[in-house]
């Protein structure tokens, strides 16, 4: 589809094809396998964005949007952004956080949350940041974990290692890790505790500083289309039979985008009221209209937000 003097054009499906094929790319780098990856080709295939990629492919166009993904490993994304190979990339915060490269964060997406804590083993009962004064600790995020220790005037030896920093103190490498902790249940395996949380991090689109116009007006278009997403898995659609009288008060509680929609009923004195819901009011606002006199309340989920 194209505008010309003020009106939209609609190109025949291979027309538009070519077109897109035509057109700059850009190119997203996301995790070649994981959770990350899951989540991330998921984000996008609810964007209306078609994937079709073969086993162990590492570079995969798209033919329905001017995009190009790049599976990588994730400990290399952050210097493929800053280099400007990759334009945009789905991403742990903390991740960028410990690379400290030169990317911009354009948005956080609400998936793969997590955070960098220390852990002690479970046996050991000060769990104060005073315990890792003079002592050794492993990690994987040394630069993290630097500045925490730093800020609180706290002298440590660090042991940076790349994989299982669980098993440290368990074979006398440390007294003590910082590493990324989802559910805790690695740690409860190794015997240890949390004991500290020194960041909370999810995934995160960033991009690299090397953008050309062409490439920001595209990524413009991707994150409307995100935003879309990440709007309608946040609220719910909500209808519910209001007496006429209730109307107002019923209309006041609900945290609406703009104000409810309010039909008649075939049942005179009564109007059907469609709004949304944010997931984190639900139940309290849900309360509040029973109290006001909703009857017959119906919950739907959004597929997406378009503003």
């Amino acid at each position: 589809m194209s505008k010309s003097n003020g009106f939209f054009v609609l190109y025949p499906q291979g027309l538009l094809k070519h077109f897109i094929k035509k057109m700059s790319k850009l190119k997203i780098a996301i995790q070649k396998s994981g959770r990350l990856n899951q989540d991330s080709l998921k984000l996008l295939k609810d964007c209306g964005i078609d994937i079709d990629n073969g086993k162990d492919q590492l570079r995969v166009d798209v033919q329905n949007f001017p995009l190009e993904i790049l599976y990588l490993r994730n400990s290399d994304i952050p210097q493929y952004l800053e280099d400007g190979v990759a334009d945009v990339a789905i991403i742990g915060e903390n991740l960028l956080i410990e690379k400290e490269k030169q990317i911009t964060t354009v948005e956080k997406l609400g998936f793969s949350k997590c955070r960098v804590s220390l852990a002690i083993p479970k046996d050991i009962e000060i769990e104060s940041v005073n315990y890792f004064e003079g002592k050794k600790i492993a990690t994987s995020y040394p630069n993290t974990l630097s500045r925490f220790l730093e800020k609180n005037a706290v002298t440590t030896e660090i042991h940076t290692i790349s994989g299982s920093v669980e098993i440290a103190p368990n074979i006398g490498l440390a007294d003590g890790i910082c590493d990324i902790v989802s559910s805790g249940s690695t740690l409860f395996k190794n015997g240890l505790k949390e004991t500290l949380v020194i960041l909370r991090s999810q995934a995160v689109l960033a991009k690299s500083k090397k953008l050309n116009a062409e490439k920001e007006e595209i990524l413009a278009r991707l994150l409307f289309r995100i935003q879309s997403v990440l709007r309608a898995k946040n609220t719910k659609y909500v209808l519910m039979n209001v007496p006429d009288a209730k109307i107002q008060e019923v209309s006041n509680i609900l945290p609406v985008l703009k104000s409810p929609t309010i039909l008649p009923l075939a049942k005179k004195g009564w109007s059907s009221l469609h709004s949304v819901i944010k997931e984190n009011q639900f139940w309290n606002v849900i309360d509040a209209l029973k109290l006001a006199g909703a009857e017959d309340i119906l919950i739907v989920p959004i597929d997406k937000i378009v503003l």
